[in-house]
């Protein structure tokens, strides 16, 4: 399934902490950097941190939640600018910014209908000793976004770890 492994140096990671968890707040988070010009790519949110795991809907009025996503490292200046201001809009604890990281990826066609395709990334990065600090999926790539340091280390193992340097299987033919 997976046919390729991918990665972009040119990001960073935004992380609002303490975010109001109510209607509205993510909506004004981006349509302020949207009116901007700033892109997003990755984006989590984090259910709030004293809720159940059951609860749905209607958060009490004390909860609060994280949310992440990267920016282009060019953009950085501008969303900090506009983070500033939004930080207090909408009742952020802080903002953390770090330009310290890479988002590797694995790329294929179908992967979210083939069980274990993630799970083998995340074993192949753990064998390695990298932490992973945040994920993303879609239809056809898995993202994790990873220490700088450890980059090529990260690309290395899962080219070979999903077997993208070995010769092809006559018996596929």
């Amino acid at each position: 399934m997976v046919t390729g492994v991918a990665y972009d140096k040119g990001e960073a990671r935004v992380l609002m902490v303490g975010v109001d968890d109510k209607p509205g707040v993510v909506a004004e988070i981006f349509g302020e950097l949207a009116d901007e010009n700033i892109s997003v790519d990755m984006i989590i949110q984090s259910a709030p941190s004293d809720a159940p795991s059951s609860r749905v809907t209607n958060p009490g009025p004390e909860s609060k939640t994280d949310v992440t996503f990267t920016v282009a490292k060019t953009d950085l200046l501008r969303t900090k600018a506009v983070m500033d201001k939004i930080a207090m809009s909408v009742g952020a604890l802080g903002v953390r910014y770090d330009e310290d990281i890479v988002k590797v990826s694995i790329v294929g066609l179908g992967m979210r209908s083939h069980a274990g395709v993630a799970a083998k990334m995340f074993k192949i990065l753990s064998t390695e000793r990298i932490n992973i600090q945040a994920i993303s999926t879609s239809e056809i790539k898995v993202s994790c976004l990873v220490a700088t340091k450890y980059a090529e280390l990260a690309v290395r193992s899962l080219h070979d770890g999903f077997g993208l340097g070995a010769p092809p299987d006559p018996a596929s033919r």
